[in-house]
């Protein structure tokens, strides 16, 4: 079976640089016996940045990518010479990245927009040579500071769909066949169960040249928020949607029961998806006739927009745009920015089995960070550096 190129999970180790050693060194040429110190300070280590990137549509780019290194910041020299500064790696990712500590699965960053740099781990700074620390009454300092060390995570990258509409439903409910019908995309259609296997956006164009962008995922059993199927995988993309389209054969025995297991299934996957607007689509509706449609109506609930559709003969198809448009600019419906504060509540349940597999894999040693005052008494005069030339 090929592998899918569709990867919206990698785990990576990352590094940022140290920085480089401050010199302590005394200038003693015979021009000038007493030059005093002239130490370099060292360059600072290169940092870790996320950047979002529209051209990314997957992690796939990163999966093999298993460690990212930033350079170290380079020594200080004689003669004020300061260290060369290390690198930053730039980690571009796909916009709506978010970012988790692999340890403790804590949420760490999000990446949003096209663009957007976050810093992930900031490089040591370097430390100042012996010229730095002079005074009237300390002419000659023997001592410099250190650079300040490296940081490490492991970090995972969790990539979730940005669209406005996204579809909800059981397996063969006709979802790839309606993102079909309405955009260019093309989903692989047949008629049996889990014929999605991976999300796909498709750009459904509406009046006056407007559009909006609507997500298929694979189809949602129940069960799925307990890990059943391939929902719990998958959910996650529905949950950076701002309308949610839930889908129901007409052909099912009870429409209402089933668009009720849907919505349970979100919320034990993540409450707040119960806040977003939802829009019923009774689908293939080519096998149902006028009368049985009024009979059908009837039965189902009244706190939502239901539209019944025909993705394979266009039937209702311009009237649900109508309504999916009409939500998603209602007042109550703007898509609020999405900062660090209004992350979901279920990321540090659904990080737990990642920060177990971290910790299967042994632990990793705790990094001491110095306070950038601190300095390195050298007491070894044998480690003084000195100049000489001869005539």
């Amino acid at each position: 079976m090929p592998e899918s190129n569709f990867v919206d999970y990698v785990k990576i180790y990352c590094r940022s640089g140290k920085g480089g050693k401050g010199s302590m060194h005394l200038r003693h040429v015979k021009y000038n016996p007493n030059g005093g110190p002239d130490g370099g300070d060292g360059g600072k280590g290169g940092s870790i940045i996320l950047r979002g990137n529209h051209n990314y549509w997957t992690l796939l780019h990163l999966k093999y990518e298993r460690h990212i290194f930033a350079e170290h910041g380079g020594n200080g020299g004689k003669d004020k010479c300061h260290g060369t500064d290390g690198k930053d790696v730039y980690i571009d990712v796909p916009c709506g990245t978010v970012v988790y500590n692999a340890e403790t699965g804590k949420y760490v960053c999000d990446v949003t927009y096209d663009g957007q740099e976050v810093m992930l781990l900031k490089g040591g700074r370097g430390g100042l040579g012996n010229f730095q620390f002079r005074t009237a009454t300390n002419q000659a300092p023997r001592y410099a500071q250190p650079g300040e060390p490296m940081q490490e995570m492991t970090i995972i990258l969790e990539l979730k769909l940005l669209a406005d509409v996204g579809l909800v439903g059981f397996p063969n409910a006709g979802k790839s066949t309606l993102v079909s019908a309405l955009s260019n995309a093309r989903p692989k259609i047949a008629n049996y169960p889990f014929t999605t296997m991976e999300p796909s956006l498709g750009i459904v164009g509406y009046r006056d040249n407007k559009s909006f962008v609507m997500a298929d995922i694979p189809g949602i059993i129940e069960g799925a928020s307990e890990g059943r199927g391939l929902g719990l995988r998958f959910l996650r993309h529905i949950e950076r949607n701002s309308l949610l389209l839930f889908m129901v054969p007409g052909d099912t025995d009870d429409i209402k029961r089933e668009y009720e297991i849907l919505l349970n299934e979100l919320a034990q996957f993540n409450p707040e998806l119960l806040d977003k607007h939802r829009v019923l689509a009774v689908t293939k509706c080519d096998l149902l006739d006028e009368e049985l449609v009024e009979m059908l109506r009837e039965t189902l609930p009244d706190d939502l927009p239901v539209v019944f559709i025909s993705a394979v003969t266009g039937y209702g198809l311009e009237e649900l745009k109508d309504v999916l448009w009409r939500e998603l600019n209602a007042e109550s419906n703007k898509l609020a920015t999405i900062t660090a504060e209004d992350t979901l509540v279920h990321r540090d349940k659904d990080m737990t089995r990642f920060a177990q597999e971290l910790a299967d894999e042994g632990e990793d040693e705790d990094i001491e960070y110095i306070d950038d005052e601190a300095i390195e008494d050298i007491e070894d005069l044998d480690d003084f550096e000195y100049e000489s030339e001869e005539s």
